[in-house]
């Protein structure tokens, strides 16, 4: 019987809501809060029940109702803060997995790119270029965008049609380097299109560098003692 009432409950409701759709009230209620009370008021009246039903043991009827209080408050907490939540479990797993840039959202409404540094000393980060993940390593000292040679290959470069024009200095020592444009760079949502580049000879760049040709067009670049934080 309780369940069948439960059911009636619910389904007046919803007749009510269904036949009523084309109106903002509903017995003086908003749409949204009729709704609300429809679904709440079964709720309420199971409650209700448990307690009538074990009316002869009131302690245990309390611990019962402080328990489940405790879940909805921390179901809605949960639910409240989820944003924060997620934003501090970006950050946590950006600090335990250093390259892994992480967006924020800044005081202003703005987006900001965090990478931490690696135990190199270096920022390191996957940056995608041409659709491609490619990871780089961010250098203020390099005047472009530079590709290894198996980068290069990876994001649909073929070495072997570039001309190597250019003298590049690398970790290697001087090395041949061929200008290209790259289609799109882009880390998390900072985005950029036709960005100059290079590519250096094959076994002359050990990885793939994120240069000025990018670095230059962002909004912000601070560099701290383990944190990197870019803006569009």
């Amino acid at each position: 019987m309780r369940l069948i009432l439960l059911l009636a409950v619910i389904g007046i409701g919803l007749a009510v809501l269904l036949f009523n759709s084309d109106q903002s009230r509903i017995f003086g209620l908003a749409s949204d809060d009729f709704g609300r009370f429809v679904y709440l008021l079964p709720i309420a009246l199971m409650l209700a029940a448990g307690i009538l039903g074990s009316r002869r043991n009131i302690g245990q009827t309390m611990r019962q109702l402080m328990i489940w209080l405790v879940i909805i408050l921390a179901l809605a907490t949960a639910y409240l803060y989820r944003q924060d939540a997620l934003g501090v479990g970006n950050r946590l797993l950006a600090g335990l997995v250093p390259g892994r840039a992480v967006v924020v959202t800044t005081s202003e409404g703005g987006q900001e790119v965090i990478v931490h540094k690696m135990l190199s000393g270096h920022f390191e980060a996957e940056v995608s270029v041409n659709g491609q993940s490619v990871p780089m390593l961010v250098d203020t000292g390099a005047s472009m965008v530079a590709l290894s040679h198996a980068d290069a290959l990876r994001v649909g470069i073929d070495p072997k049609q570039l001309t190597y024009s250019m003298t590049v200095m690398t970790a290697n020592g001087r090395a041949r380097a061929a200008p290209v444009t790259l289609d799109q760079v882009a880390i998390g949502p900072i985005v950029r299109s036709n960005v100059a580049a290079s590519v250096a000879e094959d076994g002359r760049l050990d990885q793939s560098l994120l240069g000025m040709s990018f670095l230059e067009t962002l909004g912000s670049l601070q560099m701290q003692t383990d944190e990197l934080r870019m803006r569009d």
